[in-house]
């Protein structure tokens, strides 16, 4: 039909059953546009009057869960505050009453002016902040009422669809029918979020001003008013300037509604934002107190416990779940701590160093802890070894001391102690050749005599009998956390040429005071939700036992020969009992002191921050020692005398000594037999250490 049709059209001319139904095809898509034109604006006011009068059944979905971001507190061991543990993200409990009239008004001018007139969704609100972003070729303001935002964030997602929109707009309504004005405007004020982590005003208010939210001012409050947009971007620690320009913004607005006089606005206005990082305003300002962590007592242990808190409990517990944290700082020995470590810095220059850990050798409880000289200078907390660890220097020989006893070795065996020991195998004169301190030579000496005074030869030649891998491995026992138990260490190890920490030195030693029985040292006693459920309880804590009581108790009879005749006597401390070591290394670059009572364990460190600069003499037997023996006078004045418990009886074997072993005035020599199994010296040590196993020069 359209065939014979086309086929009588003359060339050039269009069918005039064509042209009409082509004319009438149009006339009908007009009809049809305007038709559309006229009805989507129709429905959308149709549906808009819905929202707005119609009581539409239903109700509000559940509420998302209120995020709260509430600061854990730290105690020390009589009840004191020592600080809070926050995250960058913080709520702050308010109620209606906290709220100041003058942050209403600038938020409402700011955000919603008719948010008392309209009835959740406001369509002149709407059409003027589309001709508004028309106008600016970007979006420039919103269109969402208060309330519409309150529901975003307390009830929707915040996806841009348009369902969601129009489900935000729905619930809006329904909202208003359900709660007054000023019940909304605090539920927003109570969870908006205001940048700079503070979800909430009074969050806000104690971020940026340091204040409680009924205290801020009008120029405070329409900051905070103007931030609400954007708080990534007009955060006045973001931008300031920004910050600025849309304060004054609120003014005029807060102005221009009549919420306050144009006078009010031009007064609020001179008070310009002012960082106080920047220093003193230089005029009237609106100032923004430094973001910073709240301010501790006793930071470098705080900062420690916080530590161990995150990698039990993550940052989300540690920082938002307003725990009760119990600790085990003793405020009294923890001001003795830090008095002698003062008193012996005294007269040194600013880049000497001194560090402390006290440990209570019963339960591990770190009672005192000083990381350094000063916290404002350093924040390196030395007494867990800053980033490296020190070289403890012959601080190290009683774990190579216990290792020997545990393998049959007495307090009376005798061991080489020449002037100079010669590595076996090693070809470097400097690198392999390890002497006593001065030159001096022994001949041989008991390992009571070796001790006493910390002969370095004696003592090569017993790690060597042991052998290196089960002195490291005591070393881990122990709690040394530094010494890796299964790695290739060189004779140096007993020497002390390996770093580790006063901390972890402390708590080593104190499982010698404790008998053998080892408690982990911990910051921590208690710790307790939000709720009241106690998640970490240290109060009783077993322990562990790693070394039997008759090596325990032989090391501590032992070292008791250091402090009453040997490098230690400046640490003696009259009629209470005390076991310790001093530990020196080489070119002077660190001093230490490690020694205990039955009640207290603790550790001095001596050195600079760096790894270059020597002590120019100081022993560990000097100031680390007069350090620890001040501590320990003050920390027991009073108390009884408390007695060590007397030297258990070895596990001895009649059996050929290592070489260079001479047996002991029993006959007995340097093994230990088990059930299953006998270990004897040669065997149990590692091949001969050469230069490329030494782990570097054998030092002092």
């Amino acid at each position: 039909m359209l065939r014979s049709v086309s086929s009588r059209v003359q060339p050039g001319r269009r069918p005039a059953r064509a042209w009409r139904a082509v004319r009438g095809g149009t006339k009908t898509l007009t009809v049809s546009v305007i038709c559309v034109a006229l009805l989507v604006p129709l429905c959308a006011g149709v549906a808009l009057g819905t929202l707005l009068f119609v009581r539409l059944p239903g109700s509000l979905p559940e509420r998302k869960p209120v995020f709260e971001a509430r600061p854990s507190t730290v105690y020390d061991a009589a009840g004191n505050a020592l600080g809070t543990f926050s995250d960058f993200d913080l709520t702050v409990p308010m109620t209606p009453e906290d709220v100041p009239d003058v942050l209403k008004k600038a938020v409402v001018a700011a955000e919603d002016q008719r948010f008392y007139q309209h009835r959740g969704v406001d369509p002149q609100g709407v059409a003027r902040a589309a001709w508004v972003s028309y106008q600016g070729g970007a979006i420039l303001q919103g269109g969402s009422t208060i309330t519409q935002q309150y529901i975003k964030n307390a009830y929707l997602t915040f996806d841009v669809r348009i369902s969601r929109k129009l489900r935000e707009a729905l619930l809006a309504t329904q909202l208003e029918r359900q709660m007054s004005k000023d019940q909304i405007l605090f539920n927003y004020l109570n969870t908006i979020y205001f940048g700079s982590g503070a979800y909430g005003a009074a969050a806000a208010a104690q971020r940026y001003f340091g204040k409680p939210v009924s205290q801020l001012s009008l120029s405070e409050a329409a900051t905070l008013a103007g931030v609400i947009p954007a708080p990534t971007v007009w955060s006045p620690r973001v931008g300031l300037a920004d910050a600025e320009q849309r304060r004054r913004i609120v003014l005029d607005t807060m102005a221009m509604v009549g919420f306050i006089t144009p006078a009010e606005a031009e007064q609020a206005k001179e008070q310009v934002l002012w960082l106080a990082t920047d220093g003193p305003a230089p005029g009237p300002a609106t100032v923004v107190v430094p973001l910073a962590d709240d301010a501790v007592s006793n930071p470098y242990f705080v900062g420690w416990v916080e530590q161990d808190l995150l990698r039990k409990y993550g940052a989300e517990v540690v920082y938002r779940g307003g725990l009760r944290i119990e600790t085990s700082l003793d405020p009294s020995l923890q001001q003795l701590a830090e008095a002698a470590v003062t008193e012996r810095l005294s007269g040194f220059d600013p880049s000497v160093e001194m560090a402390m850990a006290v440990v209570e050798p019963r339960t591990g409880l770190v009672r005192a802890m000083v990381g350094g000289r000063d916290y404002a200078v350093s924040q390196v907390n030395l007494a867990t070894g800053g980033s490296l660890g020190m070289q403890p220097g012959s601080s190290f020989k009683p774990f190579t001391l216990a290792a020997a006893f545990e393998h049959g070795f007495q307090p009376d065996s005798v061991v080489p102690a020449p002037a100079l020991y010669r590595v076996p195998g090693c070809d470097d004169d400097e690198g392999c050749t390890i002497k006593n301190s001065e030159g001096s030579g022994y001949g041989s000496a008991s390992l009571r005599t070796a001790t006493a005074n910390s002969i370095n030869t004696a003592y090569a030649n017993l790690a060597m009998s042991v052998g290196i891998p089960i002195v490291a491995e005591m070393a881990g026992r122990l709690g040394v956390g530094a010494i890796d138990p299964k790695a290739d260490y060189g004779l140096s190890l007993t020497l002390g040429a390996y770093e580790v920490s006063p901390l972890d030195m402390a708590g080593a030693y104190s499982t010698f005071a404790n008998q053998g029985v080892r408690q982990q040292p911990t910051g921590i006693v208690r710790v307790v939700d939000k709720s009241g459920r106690v998640l970490e309880d240290n109060t009783a804590r077993p322990g562990a036992r790693v070394l039997s009581s008759a090596v325990a108790t032989n090391v501590t009879d032992v070292l008791r020969g250091v402090l009453t005749s040997g490098t230690g006597r400046n640490a003696a401390l009259g009629k209470q009992p005390a076991a310790g070591k001093t530990g020196t290394t080489d070119n002077y670059h660190d001093a230490w002191f490690v020694g205990y009572t039955p009640q207290l364990a603790a550790a001095v460190w001596m050195g600079h921050r760096d790894e270059v600069s020597n002590l120019g003499g100081v022993t560990g037997g000097s100031y680390p020692a007069l350090a620890w023996s001040s501590f320990m006078r003050r920390a027991l004045a009073g108390q009884p005398v408390v007695e060590f418990s007397p030297p258990g009886s070895l596990v001895v074997v009649r059996d050929a000594p290592g070489p260079g072993v001479s047996a002991g005035p029993n006959g007995v020599g340097a093994t230990r037999t088990t059930e299953d199994t006998t270990i004897r010296p040669a065997e149990a040590g590692a091949p001969i250490q050469t230069p490329a196993n030494c782990g570097g020069p054998c030092r002092l």
